[in-house]
């Protein structure tokens, strides 16, 4: 837990060591009130609440979180720093989940930061904060859904725009999975089975859930799942790859 924590500390802070991490905060808050307020049609729809917000996460994170897994692994692999990383007496586990884990926190550091917003609707009318506050812990989720993709992808390329663009594409496939326009794709000639089980990994399906203020211990458990299993893939690509 020392040695976690140790890397933690060093990649969270060096999120705030350069500008980029204060020109990610300012990219989201900006991009997230225009979707709200503009596209989202905020003031048009004339209620209380923060469905305009949540409902643009999928497609928000969907190029500002990739932007910061991308440096995860590609950018330790290309500075040679990776080598010294590994020489440390730290378990490749907690190498990978405290560098995820800071990304994270950075994430939800950002994403707190609107609460200006949720200030707005309350001042407006009086919302389901309840809601409210289930749609920003299902917004973490998905956030960490795609950081996990993210630093997967991170793992396989010195490359990071490469790793931007493979994440980008693996992410894209978890949020279109359950769109009835994929599912026609199969329905000509896949069992129900099949499209259950497709559209079950869909991130705007379970996402919208929890937006929506349900709390399934379903939707719960495929987040942190999905986390696990690509964190551990994360892994197995450092350990394959540590040679190179």
């Amino acid at each position: 837990m020392n040695n976690l924590g140790v890397i933690f500390k060093r990649e969270l802070g060096g999120y705030f060591a350069t500008p980029l991490a204060y020109i990610f905060i300012v990219i989201f808050l900006v991009l997230a009130s225009v979707f709200t307020f503009y596209l989202g049609a905020f003031y048009e729809a004339g209620q209380a609440d923060l469905n305009a917000f949540f409902n643009f996460h999928p497609w928000l994170y969907l190029f500002l979180i990739p932007a910061v897994a991308m440096r995860l692994w590609a950018e330790e692999r290309k500075s040679g720093t990776i080598e010294l990383l590994m020489t440390l007496p730290v378990s490749r586990g907690a190498m990978v989940l405290g560098k995820f884990l800071a990304a994270w926190v950075f994430v939800g550091i950002a994403l707190l930061l609107t609460f200006p917003m949720v200030l707005t609707v309350n001042y407006l009318g009086n919302p389901d904060n309840g809601a409210i506050i289930t749609g920003y812990i299902g917004s973490w989720l998905l956030a960490g859904g795609y950081l996990a993709i993210g630093s997967c992808m991170s793992a396989l390329t010195k490359n990071q725009v490469i790793a931007f663009i493979v994440s980008v594409v693996a992410c894209f496939v978890f949020i279109v999975s359950g769109v009835s326009m994929v599912q026609n794709l199969f329905s000509g000639w896949a069992p129900q089975w099949v499209l259950d089980t497709i559209a079950s990994f869909s991130f705007l399906i379970r996402f919208d859930a929890i937006s929506k203020g349900v709390l399934d211990l379903r939707d719960l458990l495929y987040f942190f799942s999905l986390m696990a299993v690509w964190l551990f893939a994360t892994a197995i690509v450092i350990d394959l790859k540590k040679a190179d």
